[in-house]
């Protein structure tokens, strides 16, 4: 006797197999090579490594992505948004407050520690491999900044921050953030502890904050 019959006239469901699509593989393929450049550095990551950790072949590698150079860009690009929360509408509330949520201070400790790493993985290889700094800026900085500058040029023209020059602006915040949250001598050196580092973060704003008259 059976213990449950078919419903009749229903079709048996078979369960398929999900195919990744190449998007998919994409993303997959970016955020491995992220912690496999973090890890081994630059110099000592090649595509074999990112396609045997990411569990594809290395041909379907570099159909995706003709260089180490390339998945570099991508990996740049797409982690874009751990330096700066941008685009976001204003707040109500000041504007020193608003950029410390844009430089996400009180990001967990897990992902600021991979923020860090990959600006450190920057700082330290930029002398052996300048295009990855050339990379950097085109596919992070130079975005990021324009978005920032658009975000404070927005504040101005609510009444709240006075600045001339928007772009400069911007520049000059996030030499001061980024400079302090990964210092070429790396953070251990630089910061006796997480604690000394974001009070350091946010004394630079409230700093640059009163310089623009911020409201």
């Amino acid at each position: 006797m059976k213990a449950m019959d078919e419903p009749a006239g229903e079709p048996r469901r078979r369960g398929r197999p999900k195919v990744s699509t190449d998007e998919d593989k994409r993303v997959q393929i970016v955020e491995v090579a992220r912690r496999v450049f973090v890890k081994y550095g630059y110099a000592g990551s090649t595509t074999a490594v990112v396609a045997s950790e990411a569990g594809v072949s290395k041909q379907t590698l570099y159909r995706l992505f003709e260089s180490k150079e390339e998945l570099f860009a991508a990996v740049v690009a797409a982690h874009r948004r751990l330096m700066l929360d941008l685009p976001r509408p204003a707040e109500d509330c000041s504007i020193a407050e608003s950029l410390e949520r844009i430089f996400m201070l009180d990001m967990d400790e897990d992902r600021d520690a991979d923020r860090a790493g990959f600006l450190q993985l920057v700082f330290r290889e930029a002398a052996q491999f300048p295009e990855l700094v050339e990379i950097l800026q085109r596919e992070g900085i130079l975005a990021s900044r324009q978005e920032l500058a658009d975000w404070l040029s927005d504040r101005r023209a609510e009444g709240r921050l006075t600045l001339d020059d928007p772009v400069s602006g911007a520049r000059m915040l996030m030499d001061m953030i980024f400079g302090g949250m990964g210092p070429p001598e790396g953070r251990a050196q630089a910061w006796p502890d997480r604690a000394a580092l974001l009070a350091h973060l946010r004394r630079s704003i409230a700093i640059f904050a009163a310089g623009i008259g911020a409201a």
